[in-house]
C-alpha cells in the first residue's frame, strides 16, 4: 500500500525537475489541520540571474510571490510538502500527476501521460498577465466594488472564485485554440465560447474578460440560460461593458438553445443535477475541443441508489443519509469522467474552490483527443454501473457513440 511519504517524494521529484515542470498547485487542507495559504502555485521562471522556482501563495485577499534560488529549492519544497495540503496537482511536459490525501490520511496518487508534450512558459511576468485586477471594469459592472474602491467583503468569495476559474481555465486555452481554429484564429474566425446554464453570468463575463483582455484573443461568446431575466441581465451588462457585439445571451434550455456555430470551448459552471449531463452531452455532440464543467447537485444518481439494493459489501457506505448523498456525488462525477474518456476526451477532475466555501467544489476539465477508449476504462465503467445498478443520464444521451453506453446488462 502506498504511504504518504512515498507519494510526496513522487511529487517532489516532479517539482525538482526544472526542465519539465509546467505548473503545480497545492490546495485544500487535511482533516483537523490548518494551512497558511488557501492555494500555492509553483513554476520555474527565467530571470536575468538564471532559472528560479517561483512560488505564489494566495491568502484571502492577495497573492504573495517569491522566486527561490537554486541552492535553497530543496529546503523550500521540503517545507511546502510538509504543510498539510490535501491536494497536489502537477503538470509536466509529459504527464499530469494528482495526489489527494483522504480524510483518513490515505494518499491517492494518479498519473496520466500526455499524448502531446506540453510547453512550459518561463516568463516571469506571467502571474500579472493571467489575473484580473480588482480595478478591472468588470467588477464594477457586476456591483462587486465598494465605496473604498476595493472588492466588497460580501463579494470576496465570488472574486476568489473568478480568479480560481481563470487559473483552471488557463492550462487548456491553448488546447481550445489549437484543436479549434488554430493558427487561423482571427476576427473572422474567433475563438467560440458557450456557457451552458450561465445563471447570473459572473463566471461567463470573467472567462470572456480573461480571454479577450488578458490573453488578447478574438472571441465570440454565448451565454445560455432558461430564465428570461438571466438573458436580459447578461445582455444589459454586455452593453454596459461595450462587448455586446461579441458576447450575447440567449434564453433556452441547455439541450435546445440556439447557438450559431459549434464552440471551441464549452463551460457548464454549477448547472444543477442532470443539467450538467445535458451540457456535457451537447458539448460532446459539438465535438468541442475543450469542456470545463463544475457540477452542482447530484440528485439523479442519488435517487437511483435509493431505489435499489446496494452491493452487500458496501451497505455500510449507504446506510447513513449524509454518507449516501456524498457517495452519490462522487459516483456521479466518476461516471461522467469515465464516459468522457470513453467518447474520446482526456479528463482531469480537480478542486474548483476551497471546500470551506462550498462542498460543490469539483471541476471536470476535458480535452478532446479523439482517441479510442482503452478496454480497462470501458470494463471498469461497465462493472461500476452494473454493480450499483445505475444508468447515468450522460450515458443515455450519448448511447449511440459507444456500445458500452447502451444501458446495463
Amino acid at each position: 500500500m502506498l504511504v504518504l511519504d512515498d507519494a510526496l517524494m513522487t511529487v517532489k521529484a516532479a517539482l525538482l525537475d526544472n526542465s519539465s515542470l509546467v505548473r503545480a498547485v497545492a490546495s485544500g487542507r487535511r482533516r483537523n489541520a490548518l494551512v497558511p495559504y488557501r492555494r500555492v502555485e509553483l513554476r520555474y521562471v527565467d530571470l536575468a540571474t538564471g532559472r528560479r522556482l517561483q512560488v505564489t501563495a494566495y491568502d484571502e485577499t492577495q497573492a504573495h510571490i517569491r522566486n527561490v534560488d537554486e541552492g535553497v529549492i530543496q529546503t523550500a519544497l521540503d517545507e511546502l510538502l510538509a504543510t498539510p495540503y490535501s491536494n497536489w496537482h502537477v503538470d509536466t511536459t509529459t504527464e499530469t500527476l494528482q495526489l489527494r490525501v483522504t480524510k483518513k490520511g490515505r494518499p491517492m496518487l494518479h498519473r496520466a501521460s500526455r499524448e502531446t508534450p506540453a510547453v512550459a512558459d518561463r516568463g516571469h511576468d506571467r502571474l500579472k498577465q493571467r489575473r484580473l485586477d480588482e480595478s478591472d471594469a468588470l467588477f464594477s459592472a457586476l456591483g462587486m466594488i465598494g465605496p473604498d474602491g476595493g472588492i466588497k467583503p460580501t463579494r470576496r468569495a465570488k472574486f476568489r472564485q473568478v480568479q480560481d476559474l481563470i487559473g483552471l481555465l488557463e492550462p487548456v486555452v491553448d488546447d481550445a485554440v489549437t484543436k479549434g481554429p488554430g493558427s487561423d484564429l482571427s476576427a473572422e474566425r474567433p475563438l467560440r465560447v458557450v456557457d451552458l446554464g450561465c445563471g447570473n453570468a459572473y463566471l461567463t463575463f470573467a472567462a470572456f474578460r480573461y480571454l479577450t483582455q488578458v490573453r488578447e484573443l478574438p472571441v465570440q461568446a454565448t451565454g445560455v440560460d432558461v430564465k428570461a431575466q438571466a438573458r436580459a441581465r447578461g445582455n444589459d451588462l454586455a452593453g454596459i461593458l461595450g462587448v455586446n457585439d461579441r458576447l450575447r445571451f440567449v434564453e433556452g434550455t441547455i439541450r435546445d438553445a440556439p447557438v450559431d456555430a459549434s464552440p471551441d470551448l464549452v463551460l457548464a459552471l454549477h448547472a444543477c443535477d442532470t443539467a450538467t449531463d445535458d451540457a456535457l452531452a451537447r458539448a460532446v455532440r459539438w465535438q468541442a475541443p475543450v469542456i470545463v464543467a463544475a457540477p452542482c447537485c447530484h440528485h439523479d444518481v442519488q435517487r437511483q441508489l435509493a431505489a435499489s439494493r446496494p452491493p452487500d459489501r458496501y451497505r455500510l457506505v449507504t446506510r447513513h443519509g449524509i454518507l449516501a448523498e456524498r457517495f452519490a456525488d462522487v459516483l456521479t462525477d466518476a461516471l461522467r469522467a469515465a464516459i468522457l474518456r470513453i467518447v474520446g476526451y482526456r479528463v482531469e477532475v480537480m478542486e474548483f474552490v476551497d471546500s470551506r466555501h462550498t462542498p460543490r467544489n469539483v471541476l471536470i476539465r476535458a480535452v478532446r483527443t479523439g482517441a479510442t477508449a482503452d478496454e480497462a476504462t470501458v470494463d471498469a465503467y461497465r462493472s461500476l454501473i452494473e454493480e450499483w445498478q445505475v444508468e447515468p443520464v450522460l450515458a443515455v444521451g450519448l448511447a449511440d457513440l459507444h456500445p458500452a453506453l447502451r444501458g446495463r446488462g
